[in-house]
């Protein structure tokens, strides 16, 4: 396929190239100077004044752009994209009791959204329950309190669970919380074969991102495994993984770094889970991966099109993946946390609406908006249903979904692109030359790069480099905060140990003690944990219980300091 552009055009736009800039633009600059010497994204990629098809001269439009739906999936991995389905839109919700989260959902459900998306509280994140000395303080305040089989009953009371997608924001008690909710689902009626949604379930992100750890690197990505094998055998409507890169950005990283150790950490699993004797084309079309959208908005359009055709050519060429699918990268992206702030908090709606439309624009498949006022509280009702509305009018006012990829042939988002996904290669060389994305964790090579691109972020903000509305710019004086915060109940959490104290006392003892005993003499081996996790949810086996055979088994992380 020969190159977009001919050598005779092209010579000639360099000659007129060459004297717009000597003869037009300083007779402009001498007249209106450019506010910077230097323009960058927030990676530090040069922003140049201007671009032409010269800056994209080598490109050949079915190696690096392709059709949608096909390889390498530059324009996005379905055919029609919007034009045939909108994303899914998730609003991510969970506080206080299941009962309290059911009608949430219930809500959002009313108003248009068409997947449910849960946030667990820190206890149950860390396999705690509620009644347990550090659970004190925290019990349904930052997500909802899951103890047990009979919360995850009440969470979807109501709520038919083959009619919805669910997204669970959980990692380390991947395992029991996805033994609940097809328990729960078996309940109404429902086989496990036709549940559809997301764990996210990637610990490797954890050890470099939102630190949320409980076991150490090697049997934590064993239970990655071990949840992936399940539902390549038992759910095929189930992404049993959402490679985190959310969390990664969160932390500091920017987009490249995102970009890079993201598909660091899918190789790791894949090379896992080929390992463990499955096959590429059996589980890679069930990989899934969740980014951030952050404010600058033509790096983020560029990174999600590199990050399409980056996996496509690792999948194809690297692991012999046959089937197209297993070269899709399919991914959800949620706005940026970071980017939000407590003063002035209604601008916060005009920044995720830029972070959504750079989702949208960069081909997402599913999509979660914060609320504006997320950087002071849990959202409230109203602050949800804005963050719901701004999705619905890109949607369906914006004319955005109407043609697929529209933003394709931009000299300067393609140009961009290329730049962000040979920056990101080069950070994956650097980590395969460390023995990959285990040993570069282990190593604290990615936990300082991180470090690294947070500090310079927060000195630029302090210097006033970069601007943030209404924090180190046109700030208010004698603000006042004039947005209703949602609190959490501290009764919360006595009502939650209530519950637990009375299923304690009425369960059969002797099940949830052979559950545990089978459960950790399988721990203790190399098998699958899903069936064994099965059966102790089933017994009522409350989340401390199963976390506490494991960690008698798998010990507990503690992280290297890093400087």
């Amino acid at each position: 396929m020969p190159r977009m552009f001919d050598d005779k055009f092209l010579d000639e736009l360099e000659r007129e190239f060459e004297r717009w800039e000597k003869e037009t633009v300083p007779k402009w600059l001498s007249r209106l100077p450019e506010r910077k010497k230097e323009f960058v994204t927030t990676s530090g990629i040069t922003i140049k004044r201007l671009y032409t098809p010269l800056d994209i001269a080598d490109k050949d439009y079915m190696r690096d752009l392709g059709f949608p739906g096909e390889y390498p999936f530059t324009r996005g991995i379905h055919a029609t994209m919007y034009r045939a389905r909108i994303w899914t839109m998730r609003q991510f919700s969970g506080f206080g009791t299941a009962e309290d989260t059911n009608r949430r959902f219930k809500y959002l459900i009313k108003e248009g959204e068409t997947g449910l998306s849960i946030a667990f509280d820190y206890p149950t994140i860390m396999g705690y329950d509620s009644d347990h000395p550090l659970a004190r303080g925290e019990v349904g305040v930052c997500g909802v309190a899951i103890d047990t089989l009979k919360d995850f009953e009440i969470l979807f009371d109501g709520i038919p669970m083959d009619k919805v997608t669910t997204s669970m924001t959980i990692n380390g008690p991947t395992i029991p919380i996805l033994s609940m909710y097809i328990a729960t689902a078996e309940k109404q009626g429902v086989p496990q074969e036709c549940l559809g949604g997301t764990v996210q379930n990637d610990m490797l992100k954890e050890f470099i991102g939102q630190k949320l750890i409980i076991w150490p690197p090697e049997p934590s990505v064993k239970l990655v495994v071990d949840v992936i094998e399940y539902c390549t055998k038992h759910m095929p409507r189930w992404n049993p993984i959402s490679i985190s890169g959310y969390h990664i950005r969160e932390a500091g990283a920017n987009a490249v770094q995102e970009l890079a150790f993201t598909l660091a950490d899918g190789i790791a699993y894949v090379e896992e889970c080929l390992e463990r004797g499955m096959k590429v084309d059996e589980f890679a079309p069930r990989l899934s991966f969740f980014f951030a959208a952050h404010n600058n908005f033509f790096e983020e359009i560029a990174k999600f099109r590199a990050a399409r055709r980056m996996w496509a050519k690792i999948m194809k060429e690297r692991f012999g993946a046959k089937k197209p699918r297993s070269c899709m990268l399919r991914f959800h992206t949620q706005t940026a946390g970071s980017t939000l702030t407590a003063q002035q908090p209604l601008i916060n709606i005009i920044r995720v609406t830029i972070q959504a439309l750079a989702a949208v624009l960069g081909g997402t498949q599913s999509l979660h908006t914060n609320s504006y006022d997320e950087a002071l509280c849990l959202p409230s009702e109203e602050a949800a249903l804005v963050a719901l509305r701004t999705q619905q009018i890109i949607a369906y006012e914006s004319g955005v979904t109407k043609t697929v990829d529209p933003l394709a042939g931009s000299y300067y988002v393609e140009w961009l692109t290329d730049e962000i996904e040979e920056r990101a290669w080069r950070y994956l060389d650097r980590i395969e030359r460390m023995g990959g994305a285990v040993r570069a964790i282990e190593k604290g090579y990615i936990q300082r790069e991180i470090a690294r691109s947070a500090y310079e972020q927060q000195k630029a903000i302090e210097s006033g480099e970069l601007v943030v509305v209404g924090v180190n710019k046109f700030r208010l004086e004698g603000e006042e905060v004039r947005v209703e915060l949602l609190k959490v109940d501290p009764a919360v959490e006595e009502e939650q140990k209530r519950r637990l104290k009375a299923l304690r006392a009425r369960r059969d003892k002797r099940k949830v003690e052979d559950a545990l005993d089978r459960l950790r003499r399988a721990a203790e081996g190399e098998e699958n944990l899903m069936p064994y996790m099965l059966e102790a949810v089933k017994a009522r086996a409350t989340i401390g219980e199963i976390f506490g055979v494991l960690r008698e088994i798998f010990g507990e992380y503690r992280p290297p300091l890093v400087f």
